[in-house]
């Protein structure tokens, strides 16, 4: 204890001349593979990312899309995202064309003000597609060409692993499946057999067979793609697990949701005799896809993503 006038008797002598206390200087930044990588903006001067929304226009599918694109938006700040509709064509749901040919002008203004030349194409078009649909996208292709943009068109978003977490999602959400893959409880509703309904025909069907698999590997229960737009496709799905030992059936549509058309899937669960879970919709996952197929393109590393590849 230190007296009025100085230390106690046998404390240190601190000397005045001695060199005051270490200062604590910053700890400097880790490097290699601890260090935490620098935010990603999208580079000055990217092609336009265009979502391209199938089916007919709609308040829902508008708000639907608008979501999608906000979830890339927010994954890489300052990405140019556009939505444009297959079958639009006016002021509110603009055409594909349209929007294509406006992000040209657009880009040329620029070129024309600057002083440099065009680089590379206006706009990467993304299907806003869990499977692919040959039919809709010649169409996306044919709009693109009438459009004169040179705007290059990614893959749809499937099959992918986070389609799979995306499903079972939507599963459990309606009570048919079991919201742990660990299965520590139990769902007394939970389904013993999926029949994964899809549209866009056999080409869309054995794509969806895919994601189909992981699924299974998911909920350790049987998994069977079949086509919404084919004829008794879903009854004979529907049969063919009953067959196999299942008991309790769900319908787990494998689309995002604009191009479902309405109806279509109440008549296919009730034609299965089985409950159905929603539309993938604006999952966040379905936002990371788009915005993956698009880095793509770009030749663009998405740091801490984790999507991995693409199940082809």
């Amino acid at each position: 204890m230190s007296s009025p006038t100085g230390p106690a008797p046998g404390s240190p002598r601190i000397d005045a001349e001695a060199p005051g206390l270490p200062v604590r200087t910053p700890r400097s930044r880790p490097s290699g593979r601890h260090r935490k990588p620098e935010p990603l903006a999208a580079p000055e001067g990217a092609p336009a990312l265009v979502l391209a929304v199938p089916g007919t226009p709609s308040s829902a599918s508008r708000s639907l899309a608008e979501e999608v694109s906000s979830i890339a938006r927010s994954e890489l700040p300052g990405l140019d995202a556009r939505i444009a509709y297959v079958d639009g064509g006016d002021e509110e749901f603009p055409s594909l064309d349209a929007v294509l040919a406006q992000a040209a002008a657009e880009q040329r203004a620029t070129a024309e003000a600057t002083g440099q030349p065009d680089r590379g194409p206006a706009a990467v078009v993304v299907p806003l597609l869990a499977g692919p649909d040959s039919a809709l996208l010649r169409r996306i292709r044919q709009a693109i060409m009438n459009s004169g943009s040179g705007a290059e068109l990614t893959d749809v978003l499937g099959p992918h692993p986070l389609l799979a977490e995306a499903l079972h999602v939507r599963l459990s959400e309606a009570g048919l499946a079991r919201a742990d893959r660990a299965r520590l409880f139990t769902v007394a509703t939970a389904a013993d057999g999926i029949i994964l309904a899809t549209v866009g025909g056999e080409e869309a069907v054995q794509a969806a067979g895919i994601t189909g698999m992981l699924l299974s590997a998911r909920l350790a229960v049987p998994v069977l793609a079949a086509g919404l737009d084919e004829e008794g496709a879903i009854a004979r799905t529907a049969e063919q697990l009953r067959a196999a030992g299942s008991q309790q059936l769900a319908l787990a549509p494998y689309l995002i949701g604009p191009e479902l058309a309405d109806g279509l899937l109440g008549a296919a669960a009730e034609e299965a005799g089985c409950a159905s879970a929603e539309a993938l919709g604006a999952y966040g996952a379905v936002g990371r896809l788009v915005l993956s197929n698009y880095a793509a393109a770009m030749g663009i590393t998405l740091p801490g993503q984790g999507l991995g590849a693409p199940v082809r």
